[in-house]
């Protein structure tokens, strides 16, 4: 194994560490999984931004794997069909942490294309979790305080958009302050 090959791994396994440690470290928790965390997302963009889209995608798979196994027990918990079951790990695990993968897609034009290209990833992450609200969860009913819909595509909207939105504008800031550091600026262009 080359040096380089090493020094990617190391690096993977670094960022999904520190990931992994950041997503416990909830600001805010909603029923159902819903949290507010702590820049969590924010590592795998960073590996993704230096390395591409297609080594970003792999360590986002592991880390969405990561996250299934800390999150099943209480998954296991909400006494879902085998088929939510299912539908539920692949989709509001496995597909919403894989595609942070893509924070990496416009590396190569420095600052503003790592913020954007992290923005999206987050933005793809709130998407796969706004549709599997509407075609798998179809929730709809009270959200707070006497707030309520009955139109499921409002509901996972104002569900989902209440923990993503923040959490999207927290790892821009982040990704912003932190992209900028020079010491940032050239690990990612080496």
């Amino acid at each position: 194994m080359n040096h380089s090959k090493t020094k990617m791994l190391i690096e993977g396994a670094i960022m999904l560490a520190l990931a992994t440690v950041l997503s416990l470290i909830k600001v805010f928790e909603l029923p159902w999984g819903g949290a507010i965390t702590l820049l969590s997302m924010l590592p795998i963009c960073l590996f993704s931004v230096h390395y591409g889209v297609k080594k970003g995608l792999m360590v986002s798979f592991l880390y969405s794997l990561i996250q299934l196994f800390l999150s099943l027990g209480a998954v296991l918990s909400w006494g879902l069909s085998a088929f939510t079951l299912v539908a539920c790990l692949l989709i509001d695990y496995i597909a919403a942490f894989t595609v942070l993968g893509f924070a990496g897609m416009f590396r190569t034009k420095g600052v503003p294309g790592w913020i954007t290209g992290t923005a999206i990833a987050v933005f793809f992450r709130f998407c796969v979790h706004f549709i599997s609200g509407v075609i798998l969860w179809k929730s709809y009913g009270e959200l707070w305080n006497g707030f309520s819909t009955d139109n499921v595509y409002i509901y996972s909207l104002l569900y989902n958009g209440a923990y993503m939105l923040p959490e999207m504008i927290l790892t821009c800031i982040g990704a912003a302050l932190l992209y900028k550091m020079p010491a940032t600026k050239k690990l990612l262009t080496e």
